[in-house]
């Protein structure tokens, strides 16, 4: 994914716009995995192999989700994901 498609995503849900975590880019500079969050809502949407999972929760599967999550732990810097959302740790928002 180029970073100038990912400048003209907002969040689904609120329309609001959303961060970048880079995790691996090719040697072009286009990100491969990573995650998308909204600054309002929480919520997050990752990037695997260059696209981003952004359906609406109730279509999206934790499960198939999760590999990917915990291989990323080490970069969510003291947070959690707890319904799709990414919130620091023990937090009881959702």
């Amino acid at each position: 994914m180029k970073l100038e498609t990912i400048e003209k995503l907002c969040c689904p849900f609120d329309k609001q716009d959303l961060e970048l975590k880079t995790i691996l880019t090719d040697d072009q500079g286009s990100i491969i995995e990573g995650w998308l969050t909204c600054k309002t809502c929480s919520r997050l949407y990752p990037i695997i192999k260059g696209i981003p999972i952004m359906n609406p929760d109730e279509y999206r599967e934790a499960q198939l989700e999760q590999p990917v999550l915990d291989r990323w732990q080490k970069e969510l810097e003291g947070k959690e994901i707890k319904a799709f959302r990414l919130l620091d740790k023990g937090s009881e928002k959702f």
